[in-house]
């Protein structure tokens, strides 16, 4: 890659290979989550726990209680037989990776003694502590953890289904790696039509991974800016309100930085729907409705919990989250009025929190507070609201956002400014993370 493209400056010669060594033999592991606290010996307690959801956070849970609790009964609740790694999706939509980079087989993460229920859970009966399930069978428990992950609710969008991308010029990052191959061809079959206009939506509330919007824009900027007529295509953002980023100074970077290359920003543009067959864009503003036309369209539909959550005794009643997300203490992850019952991952509602690196902080906070509860003593772990975002700016360079509640920064590494562009977080996030995230998933991190 070319000097201009990785534009490292100090912070690139500041690193050295030893401190590289440093986030390839572990370090990366901490760094994308925060630091595993140190916690105590296996426990003799008792009762069946059961997990819903087979993704990061139900996975990473799995297996740190296959070791932590020898005498217990554990249940993993979940139908899907692939695990998706889903930091890794922007890579693919982005042309980084390929999509088969991304798929293990759940089988392979499930820990030895866990009861692996393939099935689905139609219903939540918290008064009864039980669940219904698709195959008919009902599910009894004594403690509950809740990691089924949200939903994308693509039909938030008027005129738009999840089967029209790749089409119509439409990307969608999210949710599967399908859509991420598909989101990557249509930029590229884009950029192969010599110009035209690009549409980026910014997240329309709380997401998993709100920074892959701002993501898929500065690696779609690399790939035009590669073409050497980068004055030919017309790049445009639309945020629902006036930020793209929680934390003031990444905000201000990302703005800075896209007023510099060209991008059109449009603050107050909460898209309402699309007409895939004209290529047309709608937009519920403060002076009313408008819309714009685009040769390609990258779209972030509303999310929420699963319906079946949403739907359910667990779900807030009141304030922000009301109705949209599990209900939890955001320190400690047991839910407000069921104590048995915990959360854990994108589902639950708290400020941020959706990421990789907030499951990975929360799984052992949730593991020592099941275990105090268990023991009938009261939670004292506490998740200080950790999360990161490798915030890619363009394909050979990123800057390493770690934050927690209040949007105060929390860095891990002395030997990276969190300020700074580096080649060697990009290398972190290309390289290092996935292996990182697998450890998380073997509870081993």
């Amino acid at each position: 890659m070319s000097s201009k493209k990785l534009k490292t400056g100090a912070s690139h010669a500041a690193l050295t290979r030893r401190d590289l060594l440093k986030v390839g033999l572990g370090g990366a592991a901490v760094s994308m989550t925060g630091m595993t606290p140190a916690w105590s010996r296996d426990s003799n307690a008792r009762g069946h726990i059961v997990i819903v959801g087979a993704g990061a956070g139900g996975l990473a849970l799995a297996n740190r209680l296959a070791r932590r609790l020898p005498m217990a009964e554990v249940s993993l609740v979940d139908s899907k037989p692939q695990h998706w790694y889903q930091p890794g999706l922007t890579m693919v939509a982005s042309g980084v990776w390929r999509a088969d980079e991304v798929i293990s087989d759940n089988q392979r993460w499930v820990p030895s003694g866990i009861n692996w229920i393939q099935a689905r859970v139609t219903r939540f009966e918290a008064e009864d502590r039980r669940l219904q399930l698709d195959s008919g069978d009902t599910l009894n428990y004594d403690y509950l953890v809740v990691a089924t992950g949200l939903q994308v609710n693509y039909e938030d969008v008027e005129g738009f289904s999840a089967d029209m991308i790749g089409q119509h010029g439409i990307g969608c990052v999210y949710d599967t790696p399908d859509h991420a191959a598909k989101t990557n061809q249509v930029i590229a079959d884009w950029i192969d039509s010599g110009g035209g206009t690009g549409l980026f939506i910014g997240a329309p509330g709380a997401v998993k991974c709100a920074g892959a919007p701002l993501k898929m824009t500065f690696t779609t900027l690399s790939r035009l800016e590669d073409t050497g007529h980068r004055d030919q295509y017309d790049v445009h953002f639309a945020s629902a309100g006036d930020r793209v980023f929680a934390v003031d100074f990444y905000n201000d970077f990302v703005l800075q930085r896209w007023q510099e290359q060209g991008v059109e920003r449009h603050d107050h543009h909460p898209l309402r729907g699309i007409d895939a067959s004209a290529r047309r864009a709608w937009f519920d503003t403060p002076d009313g409705e408008r819309s714009m036309d685009y040769d390609f369209i990258h779209i972030v539909p509303p999310m929420s919990a699963p319906d079946v959550v949403r739907e359910s005794d667990l779900v807030w009643t009141d304030g922000p989250f009301a109705g949209n997300w599990l209900e939890v203490d955001q320190y400690t992850m047991q839910h407000r009025r069921y104590p048995e019952v915990f959360g854990l991952g994108d589902v639950i509602g708290a400020p941020i929190n959706k990421t990789a690196a907030s499951v990975k902080a929360q799984a052992p906070v949730v593991e020592e507070n099941l275990v105090a509860v268990m023991n009938d003593r009261e939670p004292t772990a506490e998740h200080n609201g950790y999360t990161s975002c490798p915030l890619i700016t363009g394909i050979g360079k990123a800057m390493l956002a770690e934050f927690g509640y209040g949007n105060v920064l929390l860095p891990s590494f002395p030997f990276i400014d969190p300020k700074d562009e580096s080649w060697a977080v990009w290398i972190m996030k290309d390289r290092m993370l996935k292996p990182a995230y697998y450890a998380m998933l073997d509870g081993r991190v």
